[in-house]
């Protein structure tokens, strides 16, 4: 292979290597030039740039908003004291917490007060409002009270001995019983009502007291049982006394079934034969439920004695004694004289006399 110098000029010529140099400096002078038409092109954008994918915007200019200040103190407001503020003192604000108190928690929002309590004031009954009750099992409710007395239209109180805790409704279901339909009883009898025997109301437990029985209305605060009612004059309405009066003892009968939804008392079950149970359960269809058997008066009168003993009867040794009633017989045998016409055998055996039987 034989080379010339025409044609290692032509292979080997350093045209590429100037053009390469004479690119990179073009490169070099665009760039600058390119950086300076940046920073103006961001005042404008691209005329085909529909989506804003250009270069950003530049941010509108922020205007200081002015903040009006608060009008001068009147002249004749009061000034504040030397002590309001407690920072100067070194002591904290009440509304800031300090470092050795914790901050309290912001109070509960108040209770709406429910139709019941409005309606159950003072002229009606002494009842104050109590808080909920959160027991075990369910025990409890809302809206209780603690019935102390009963007002009754005349301004007297009915003391109810102990104050009984109940819910708002149950207490007013008392308190009208007490004051519509036992009043006019008291009335009756010439006198008036003074105490009502409370023998139970709120009690967390089951039903008659037997574990793992269903919740007990006394349980929920929504049961009261009542034993007697006293009277001023000292007598008393025990509302299962047998000496009382049947006639009043069915009143109050009537009147408690047609005002609560349960009424339990002699002959219900064994657990109510000495007081009355009432409630105000609520079940399907209004269902109500009234068990208590007015039972009969005792007899005023002592059982009569056995029947005087018949002149007939044998005396009363004789006829607790068998072996004397035997030997007697044999004595009056002997004595007695045989028939001619029995046999010998016959006179051996002796006659023993009827008697009666003791009554």
């Amino acid at each position: 292979m034989s080379f010339s110098l025409p044609d290692f000029r032509r292979k080997w010529s350093c045209r590429g290597y100037m053009s390469a140099g004479a690119a990179m400096v073009t490169v070099a002078l665009g760039l600058t030039l390119g950086l300076a038409d940046r920073a103006e092109a961001r005042k404008y954008a691209a005329p085909l740039d529909i989506f804003g994918f250009g270069t950003p915007r530049p941010r509108a200019k922020v205007h200081s908003a002015k903040i009006p200040l608060p009008r001068p103190r009147p002249a004749e407001a009061p000034k504040a004291p030397d002590g309001a503020a407690p920072e100067a003192d070194g002591k904290p604000s009440p509304d800031k917490p300090s470092p050795d108190k914790p901050a309290e928690a912001p109070p509960l929002p108040e209770k709406q007060v429910s139709a019941c309590r409005l309606a159950l004031t003072e002229e009606i009954a002494i009842a104050p409002s109590i808080p909920d009750i959160r027991g075990p099992g369910g025990c409890g409710g809302e809206d209780l009270v603690r019935l102390e007395a009963i007002v009754l239209p005349d301004k007297r109180k009915v003391a109810v001995k102990p104050a009984a805790i109940l819910r708002c409704t149950m207490a007013s279901a008392i308190a009208d019983w007490v004051r519509k339909d036992m009043v006019p009883l008291a009335t009756s009898l010439g006198s008036t009502i003074s105490d009502l025997d409370n023998f139970d109301s709120f009690e967390c437990r089951g039903r008659n007291r037997i574990v793992g029985a269903l919740l007990s209305e006394h349980g929920k605060a929504n049961a009261l049982d009542v034993r007697a009612v006293k009277l001023a004059n000292g007598q008393s309405i025990g509302l299962t006394d047998r000496t009382m009066s049947r006639d009043v003892r069915e009143r109050v009968l009537h009147s408690v079934c047609a005002r609560f939804s349960t009424v339990l008392g002699p002959g219900s079950d064994w657990y109510h034969e000495d007081h009355i149970h009432l409630d105000l359960a609520q079940r399907r269809n209004d269902y109500r439920i009234c068990q208590w058997n007015v039972w009969d008066p005792l007899p005023q009168i002592a059982p009569l004695l056995p029947a005087e003993r018949p002149e007939e009867a044998p005396p009363r040794e004789v006829a607790s004694k068998p072996e004397a009633k035997d030997g007697a017989g044999d004595e009056a045998a002997e004595k007695s004289p045989a028939p001619a016409d029995k046999p010998a055998a016959d006179k051996v055996q002796p006659s023993k006399p009827a008697t009666k039987k003791r009554r």
